[in-house]
Order: structure tokens, then C-alpha cells, then sequence
């Protein structure tokens, strides 16, 4: 991110210091906006996101700690905000900046500044945000939004921001399968935000909720009066997301006769509004979602294999929350410190005994069941802590069953010699079959080992 495209908050109780910030950044940055009372913190974290603060160390406020900047360095971290915090600070305070790194600050600036110096410094702090971000894949991938970022530290996840990693700057077609709550939209935003088309449109469609007779429309487009309820011309969701990424969600649940439309178009590169005969070329980046496992896809009675090949140039599958238990206590406490700040609540933190009711539960819901509940239970909780008391898991998802291991094992084996397929196809170079497989060589390792190869 550039300095040009950052909203910053400035936070001092001087009103010429704000003043002059505000004046010298106007010009260089998205945004600024400014506070005089630190008490105010929360309600400008509420209103919107902010990519760099910059925080006095002193103010004359209620606050008797002797250095109010590092009290409320810790509040803006525990609100949930993400901002890159630099300091402002007298020479007299340097030792107490020095130590606010230590606490998180990203730098500080000594008063008086040269207006180079602080441009520069907020560039900089801006960058290493960047590239934090961007190395901690194997932690976070997405945006802030609460519910938009794509969280992990397991082996099963680190394996998938590889891939994103690795094909998000191709235009090779995406097919992401996982049950439903994984957070397939959210690996379809992350290949979209991390490809060269970041700037155009990312246009998502649950092509599983369209009926026959608005597939098309919605899809394509239409011209006034190609059907009684056409009132106007429409661009369909082609043309909009035209240069940019098309998502297709629920892919498996079209019928076969929506799938040959969907071919032909794919196929053509182009596509046709209802009640005209001109062609429109399209040219989009397409990712697939579906909750079916590959071997119903492969089912020709249910979905044609011609169109299977022609969106799974990659396939992305996403694990259920109970294979992947070592990120359930990093994601209930990412969903804890989004939701204290949004209901102002102290409850951002877990006591252990529900840490532990967490780690037993098997999750049916997956991710998107762990995210209500944790809402649920912060909003319901009176202390600075969620306990086990407050997580009640949806009754909705209780019915529900694991699927049927066997079905997983059938998995396995289809994995499994599409290992040995390409491992012998590439002579037994494990470097050129990691990469044709889409793995790391360590990945590759894990499954030979897995598998006994």
C-alpha cells in the first residue's frame, strides 16, 4: 500500500500539532483525521479502519500513569485495531519511545520533526506493515473485515496459502472444494487481492441459487423486453466482472443443461445478453467453489467432465475445522478481540476451561459455527473473559454428522496415486513433482511419509 491510498489518525492533545500534520499530510495521504482526546480512541476505531496512528506519549488527561502513549498503545491493540502505530515524543521521553517498541509500536518521531522526516517514517512503517502481512502467510490472508480473513497456522493451511502464493499471479482456473463454513469465498478474495487483476472487479455469483430461467440472465445479461420482466437493458455478471475475477459459487449444484451454457461461454470467451445475437468478448480470471467432494463431480450423471477440466486448471481443498484443530484457539481469539471492540466489551480473552470445551468440539459448522458462536458469547458475557458457560454451540449445526470416513479414505487414495502418477512420470524428481502437484518439497514429504511411498 502506498502512502497516497493510507488512512491515518493522529491523536495529541495540541491542537497546533494537529493542525500541522493534518496540513502536511492532506496532500499525502487517502485520509487523515485527527483527535485531541485519547478517550475517544474506541469510538474512531469503531467508525472505520485506519493503516497508521500516530500517538503522543503525553496527554493532560484523567489517566495518572506517567506515560499515558504506552497505556494507550495497549488499548489500540486490545480494541482489535491492525494500524501500524508510530509515537510522538518529546527528547526528554526517548527512553519510554525506545520501550514502546518493545510493546508494538512500528517507530516514533522525536518533537520537533522535519516534515521529510515524519513523510518518511509513516512510508516506512506503511511498507513494513506491508511485509508482515505478506510473510505471515501461513497466519493471515485477506483484509480486516470482521469474518474476511483468512486465518491459520496448521500444516494443512500453510499448504494452502502456498498455493494462493503460487497461482494467484497466473489467470489459470481455480476450483476450491471444502464443506461448507471453511471459507472458500474467503481463498477465492484472497487469489483475487493477490493477482495482477487486484485492481479490477472481484464479482462473486451462487450460481447454486440461480433458477433455470434466471440463470442466464443473471449470468450473461439480457436486453428490455427478452422476457416479461425485462424492463430494461442488464449486464449480466460476465461483463461485469470483465478484466477482473468472476466467482462462481456452488458450482456442483447447476444442472447439466446450465453446465453446457456455462462450457460454451467458457470455451468461446465471449457470451450473448437474452433477446440479442451479438457477441460480447469477456475476459476474466474464473475461480469455482463447491461443497461436493471430487468424486460426485466425477460422476458424468451429475456434472459433465469436459466443464470439470475446464475450471480445475488447480484445485484448492479446504480442510474442516476438526482436521485442523491447532487453529481453532487462534481463530476464536481473532473473533474475540473483533467482537469485544465492535459491542465494547472487555471479554477479548479466554479462561482455560473454555479454551479446552473449544479444542473437544468437532465444529459441524466449521469456521463459520466458531465465528457465531464466539459473537454469541461475547455479547452474552459480564467479565473480562468468555468462559465455558458462555460458548453455547448452534443447535442448528447439532444434528449434523461427521461425513463418512470411508468417503475420506477414497480421498486418500485418489491422492495417493496421483502422487505416484506424477512422482514416476517425473522419474522420481520429488523437487519437479512438489511443483506439478501445486506442493512445497517439504508437503511432498509429509504425504510420501503419510502414505509409506
Amino acid at each position: 500500500m502506498a502512502l497516497k491510498n493510507a488512512s491515518i489518525l493522529v491523536i495529541d492533545d495540541d491542537p497546533d500539532v494537529l493542525t500541522a500534520v493534518r496540513l502536511l499530510l492532506k496532500t499525502e495521504a487517502r485520509q487523515v483525521v485527527t483527535e485531541k482526546n485519547p478517550e475517544n480512541l474506541r469510538t474512531q476505531l469503531q467508525k472505520q479502519v485506519f493503516d497508521v496512528i500516530l500517538l503522543d506519549m503525553n496527554f493532560n488527561s484523567s489517566i495518572n500513569t506517567g506515560n499515558e502513549g504506552l497505556f494507550w498503545l495497549k488499548k489500540i491493540r486490545e480494541f482489535g485495531s491492525e494500524a501500524a502505530v508510530i509515537m510522538i515524543t518529546a527528547y526528554g521521553d526517548i527512553d519510554l519511545a525506545v520501550r514502546s517498541l518493545k510493546e508494538g509500536a512500528a517507530d516514533f518521531v522525536v518533537k520537533p520533526w522535519h516534515n521529510e522526516k515524519l513523510i518518511g517514517t509513516i512510508r516506512d512503517a506503511i511498507r513494513k506493515k506491508e511485509t508482515e502481512k505478506n510473510s505471515l502467510g501461513s497466519r493471515v490472508l485477506g483484509d480486516s473485515i470482521i469474518g474476511s480473513e483468512l486465518i491459520g497456522e496448521s500444516e494443512l493451511m500453510e499448504d494452502i496459502f502456498y498455493k494462493v502464493e503460487k497461482i494467484a499471479p497466473t489467470d489459470a482456473n481455480i476450483l476450491i472444494m471444502g464443506e461448507n463454513g471453511t471459507g472458500k469465498d474467503l481463498i477465492a478474495k484472497a487469489i483475487h487481492q493477490k493477482s495482477l487483476r487486484a485492481d479490477k472487479q472481484f464479482i462473486k455469483v451462487d450460481v447454486g441459487a440461480l433458477t433455470e430461467t434466471l440463470f442466464e440472465s443473471e449470468l450473461f445479461g439480457h436486453k428490455k423486453g427478452a422476457f416479461t420482466d425485462a424492463r430494461e437493458d442488464r449486464m449480466g455478471r460476465f461483463e461485469a466482472a470483465n478484466e477482473g475475477t468472476l466467482f462462481l459459487d456452488e458450482i456442483g449444484n447447476i444442472s447439466l443443461h446450465q453446465q453446457a451454457k456455462l462450457l460454451s461461454v467458457l470455451q468461446n470467451r465471449q457470451i450473448i445478453r437474452l433477446g440479442t445475437n451479438q457477441t460480447i468478448p469477456i475476459d476474466i480470471r474464473l475461480v469455482c467453489a463447491t461443497n461436493l467432494p471430487l468424486v460426485e463431480l466425477a460422476n458424468e450423471n451429475r456434472f459433465r467432465k469436459d466443464l470439470i477440466y475446464r475450471i480445475n486448471t488447480v484445485e484448492i481443498v479446504v480442510p474442516p475445522l476438526r482436521k485442523r484443530l491447532e487453529d481453532i484457539v487462534l481463530l476464536a481469539k481473532h473473533f474475540a478481540r473483533i467482537y469485544a471492540n465492535k459491542y465494547m466489551k472487555l471479554s477479548n480473552d479466554f479462561d482455560p476451561k473454555a479454551l479446552e470445551k473449544l479444542r473437544t468440539y468437532h465444529f459441524p459448522g466449521n469456521v463459520r459455527e466458531l465465528q457465531y458462536t464466539i459473537e454469541r458469547a461475547v455479547i452474552m458475557s459480564e467479565g473480562d473473559r468468555l468462559r465455558a458457560t458462555d460458548l453455547i454451540f448452534s443447535p442448528i449445526e447439532s444434528h449434523k454428522e461427521i461425513p463418512d470416513e470411508s468417503q475420506e479414505l477414497k480421498l486418500s487414495t485418489i491422492e495417493k496415486n496421483t502422487i505416484l502418477r506424477v512422482i514416476e512420470k517425473h522419474n522420481g524428481n520429488v523437487s519437479k513433482a512438489a511443483k506439478e502437484l501445486g506442493l512445497t518439497r517439504t508437503a511432498l514429504y509429509r504425504r510420501l511419509s503419510k502414505y509409506d511411498i
